[in-house]
C-alpha cells in the first residue's frame, strides 16, 4: 500500500504534464514569385513561309540564223550586261553587208546621171525644145533616185545589225546557268528553246502568300486603331532552311492585288540583299513580316502559362486577398518569349511566375517581386493536376 501512494502522485504529475503540452505550429505561408501585368507596345509580327526568286531573268535565244561556232563563257559564272556569249558564223552576213554597201553606191551614182537629166530639161523646156512632160518625168526620176540611195542606206544598216547579231551578247548581268547548245549546233531566229538562262540574284526577291482574310483583318485593325504602323512596318527578317537567320534585313515591296481563287492567298514580295550569292532560286524561307504596333498589348512569360485537362492555356494569379485563382486565357500569338493575352487578365494583375508545385486555387500566399535573374530551386506552379505546359 505504502508503494502505490507513492506510485500515484507521480502518475497524477505526469498527465498533468501532458495536458499542459502546446498545440503544433501552423506550417509557414508559402512565398510565390510574381509580375504586376501592365499594358505595354509591342510589335506584332507573323511569320510565313515564301520562296526566293530572281530579280530578273532572261533566256538567251539567237536573233539571226546559223551554226554557233564558238561558246564564250564559263558555266555557272557572273555575266555583264553587253558580253559575248556565242559567236554564230558570220560569212554569210559579212556577204549581205558588202552587196548592200554596193547597192548604195549604185545607187549613189543613179543619182548622180538623173541630177544631170534634169538640169539638161531645165534648160530645153525652157526654149520649148522638149516637151514639158519630158522635163517632169526627169524631175521625177532624180527624186527617185534620192529615194533609192535611203532605202538602199536603210538595207545596208539591216544588214550591219544582222551581222553584230552572230555575236550573241548579255542583255542582264547576272548569274548565267548551263548551255543548253554545243558549238556546231544550227541556232534559228526566234526560237523557242533558249541557249542559256541569266539570272539577276543581287538583290533577289522573297514571295510569300497570305490569307487574304488575314490580310482583311490587319488593314481593319489599322483602320478602327487597334495597330498602328511602326517606323519598321516595311521591314522583314528572313529564316533560311537549315534554320538560321538571314543577316541581313529585306524590306516589303508590294503586296499583290489579285487574290488568287485556288488558295484565297495574295502574294507579298520583299526585296533582300544579296551580295554573297548565299539566296538562290527557287529556295524554301520563312520570312517575318511585321504587321504593326498595339500599343496597349498584355504580355505574359511563355513560362507562367501553362494547359489544362481540355487544352485550354492557364494560369495562376494572386488576387488582392493574397489568394491563388486560376485563369483561363485567349492567347492566340506569341510576341518574342511571352504570350499576347486578348483575354482572361487584366492590368495589374498579378501572375505567379514562381512557386511550390503544390500550390492550388484557394490557397493563401506570400507574394514577393518576380526577379528575373535571380536562381529558384522552386518549380513553375501547376494550375491543375492534369494541366501540362505548352
Amino acid at each position: 500500500m505504502l508503494a502505490l501512494r507513492h506510485v500515484l502522485p507521480a502518475s497524477l504529475l505526469l498527465l498533468a504534464a501532458c495536458g499542459k503540452e502546446e498545440a503544433p505550429a501552423a506550417p509557414p505561408t508559402p512565398e510565390v514569385s510574381v509580375i504586376e501585368i501592365k499594358p505595354q507596345s509591342a510589335t506584332l509580327t507573323t511569320t510565313l513561309p515564301g520562296r526566293t526568286a530572281a530579280f530578273e531573268t532572261s533566256d538567251v535565244r539567237p536573233q539571226v540564223n546559223g551554226l554557233i561556232i564558238a561558246r564564250l563563257f564559263q558555266e555557272g559564272e557572273t555575266v555583264q550586261k553587253g558580253q559575248a556569249l556565242y559567236r554564230i558564223d558570220p560569212q554569210p552576213y559579212v556577204q549581205q553587208v558588202a552587196s548592200a554597201r554596193a547597192a548604195v553606191a549604185r545607187a549613189r551614182a543613179a543619182i548622180a546621171s538623173s541630177a544631170a537629166l534634169r538640169r539638161r530639161y531645165g534648160e530645153l523646156v525652157k526654149i520649148n525644145a522638149i516637151a514639158r512632160q519630158d522635163y517632169d518625168n526627169a524631175i521625177t526620176s532624180a527624186q527617185q533616185a534620192q529615194a533609192d540611195v535611203a532605202a538602199q542606206q536603210a538595207a545596208l544598216r539591216t544588214a550591219e545589225i544582222d551581222l553584230s547579231r552572230t555575236t550573241i551578247k548579255a542583255p542582264i548581268s547576272g548569274r548565267i546557268g548551263r548551255s543548253l547548245v554545243t558549238t556546231g549546233a544550227l541556232a534559228t531566229a526566234g526560237q523557242a528553246d533558249a541557249l542559256a538562262t541569266i539570272q539577276r540574284l543581287d538583290p533577289i526577291y522573297v514571295d510569300v502568300p497570305q490569307s487574304s482574310a488575314d490580310l482583311l483583318k490587319l488593314r481593319q485593325q489599322l483602320l478602327v486603331g487597334e495597330l498602328a504602323r511602326g517606323g519598321n512596318a516595311a521591314r522583314v527578317r528572313l529564316r533560311l532552311e537549315d534554320g538560321s537567320i538571314y543577316p541581313v534585313e529585306g524590306r516589303l515591296q508590294f503586296a499583290d492585288v489579285t487574290v488568287d481563287p485556288a488558295t484565297g492567298t495574295q502574294t507579298i514580295r520583299a526585296v533582300f540583299p544579296n551580295p554573297r550569292g548565299l539566296l538562290l532560286p527557287g529556295m524554301y524561307v520563312k520570312a517575318e513580316l511585321v504587321e504593326g504596333v498595339q500599343g496597349d498589348a498584355l504580355l505574359v512569360p511563355q513560362r507562367a502559362v501553362t494547359r489544362n485537362e481540355r487544352g485550354e492555356p492557364v494560369t495562376m494569379v494572386v488576387g488582392r486577398d493574397n489568394k491563388v485563382a486560376q485563369r483561363v486565357l485567349t492567347a492566340d500569338r506569341s510576341v518574342g518569349n511571352a504570350w499576347l493575352v486578348t483575354k482572361g487578365l487584366n492590368p495589374g494583375d498579378r501572375v505567379i511566375m514562381e512557386g511550390p508545385a503544390s500550390i492550388k486555387p484557394g490557397a493563401t500566399v506570400r507574394p514577393v517581386a518576380w526577379k528575373p535573374g535571380a536562381a529558384s530551386a522552386s518549380a513553375a506552379p501547376t494550375p491543375t493536376a492534369s494541366a501540362k505546359a505548352k
